[in-house]
């Protein structure tokens, strides 16, 4: 086991609150124009809310500001993503203020400024004991990879590679480096993700393993099963390694 550091045992979380309390006083007028833009554009509640693995795969409520609408089909299923995604939603998204309100996460404690970005719930039912040593940490606004391209340029095993290294070595410089170069890539950046669409890699880990065949159909549809069984619970729910879902040789390398 790692030995944590100052900083990491006292000092994040004291900054997180302060920070996070600051940023969302100055911020203010804009969670407001964009809360009433987006009831403009949107319609319904602007707030997105989504159970999302926090830290040790606790789950917990991240909020973001919505980006598709809820239209439906004529069975009264959501549409594709890229059928109700708007405009607003891709202004939103490539500026990453839709993430702004995860604010209110870190302020309670579910997330931190700086860590590992929180994952899906249907992503990290498929991580084995290796790659869940890298989500022992709150998860965070910004991360490692979000500055080295991990919204949509990183290979899987790269994010959880960036992501174990952080966990194994948080500094106070550390974090404000990634803080400063987050701005400078929220800046630089003409073509952020927005969502699964432009995203380079398999978007979700699970079609990821299954499409390189490392996980079976049966696995695929076990894992989205037990998902969405935890998502459920709720704050009651947790992720937990499940070696039913991972393939032979995985377990073998461990």
């Amino acid at each position: 086991m790692k030995k944590r550091g100052l900083y990491e045992k006292f000092f994040k979380r004291f900054f997180d609150v302060i920070l996070s309390f600051l940023a969302i006083i100055i911020l203010s007028p804009v969670f407001l124009i964009v809360y009433l833009l987006s009831l403009v554009f949107l319609g319904g509640n602007p707030i997105f809310k989504q159970y999302r693995p926090g830290k040790n795969g606790q789950i917990f409520p991240l909020y973001k500001f919505r980006s598709m609408t809820n239209k439906k089909d004529k069975d009264g299923n959501l549409l594709p993503d890229k059928d109700r995604i708007t405009t607003w939603g891709k202004i939103l998204r490539k500026t990453s203020i839709d993430e702004l309100p995860q604010l209110f996460n870190i302020l309670k404690g579910d997330m931190s400024i700086v860590g590992p970005r929180p994952r899906l719930v249907k992503d990290m039912i498929f991580y084995t004991e290796d790659v869940m040593k890298a989500y022992t940490v709150r998860p965070g606004l910004t991360s490692p990879c979000q500055i080295s391209g991990g919204r949509s340029e990183s290979s899987w095993e790269t994010i959880f590679e960036e992501d174990y290294k952080y966990t194994q070595n948080i500094t106070f410089w550390g974090d404000v480096k990634i803080i400063i170069k987050t701005f400078f890539a929220v800046f630089k950046s003409n073509s952020s993700s927005s969502g699964a669409d432009s995203s380079k890699r398999e978007y979700y880990y699970g079609d990821y393993l299954l499409k390189t065949n490392r996980i079976s159909d049966e696995q695929y549809k076990k894992g989205l099963q037990k998902a969405n069984e935890i998502i459920s619970l709720k704050r009651e729910g947790k992720v937990v390694i499940d070696k039913e879902l991972i393939s032979k040789e995985e377990i073998k390398d461990e």
